[in-house]
């Protein structure tokens, strides 16, 4: 019979929230280095395109959901100076406690769910997600909680993987996601927990669905533009 873990993937709704926030749990610690070996660094220039494209001002509030280990929240906090204010929240603690350590007392974290943010309505200037829309329970209620807490006018900007459009690339692409990111994973003794990345991309939505729920949400002026030969897709879109 397989794991509970080797089906991270399969699981929908609260079984998703509660196996996820657990995966994330245990690799927590070795969650940086083995981001910057699979991307081969380039996941922070990746975020910092995320951030131009939202074209932030000193002063402004900006909430990093999913915020992992604060990788987004070091260039947030240079785009909105130190008159401005960056809040990371993610729903796994160990993961916010390695957050801490990163970013400093400049930023602020919060326990809390994607679904059913604590924060008032309106309180954003914008709102940046970084490999995190993939693992939430509910994909549209995440993007209404979402636009909820924007202001209107406000930017709202994710990062997550895609399926290449190239047969050639996609192929490439699922080789060495399948085979290569769990050996990856293996070092740290995570062969497990790094299958999810390549199953969960598999099972993720196209571009056009996420699109689409972001539209659904609210959201004006949508558009999606593609990084790492379409392996790495960035939405963007604006709070009316």
């Amino acid at each position: 019979m397989k794991s509970a873990e080797t089906q991270v993937w399969t699981k929908e709704g609260e079984a998703k929230r509660q196996a996820v926030r657990q995966m994330f749990a245990e690799i927590a610690p070795s969650y940086d280095v083995l981001n910057g070996l699979m991307s081969g660094a380039q996941h922070h220039a990746w975020r910092a395109e995320a951030v131009r494209q939202i074209e932030l001002r000193p002063g402004d509030q900006v909430l990093d959901l999913c915020c992992g280990t604060g990788d987004f929240m070091i260039p947030l906090r240079k785009a909105v100076g130190q008159e401005g204010t960056v809040i990371g929240a993610d729903f796994c603690l160990p993961m916010l406690a390695q957050t801490e350590q990163r970013t400093g007392a400049a930023n602020m974290v919060v326990l809390g769910d994607a679904c059913q943010l604590p924060f008032a309505s309106e309180a954003f200037d914008a709102v940046t997600v970084g490999w995190g829309i993939r693992n939430v329970s509910d994909i549209d209620l995440a993007h209404r909680e979402i636009a909820r807490v924007l202001r209107p006018g406000g930017r709202f900007v994710s990062l997550d993987m895609a399926v290449p459009s190239s047969r050639i690339l996609r192929a490439l692409s699922r080789f060495t996601f399948h085979h290569v990111v769990p050996i990856l994973g293996a070092l740290f003794g995570r062969t497990q927990a790094y299958r999810y990345l390549p199953e969960s991309t598999d099972r993720f939505w196209t571009r056009d669905q996420l699109a689409d729920s972001m539209r659904s949400a609210g959201f004006s002026q949508v558009r999606y533009k593609d990084l790492l030969l379409g392996n790495i897709c960035l939405h963007i879109g604006h709070k009316p």
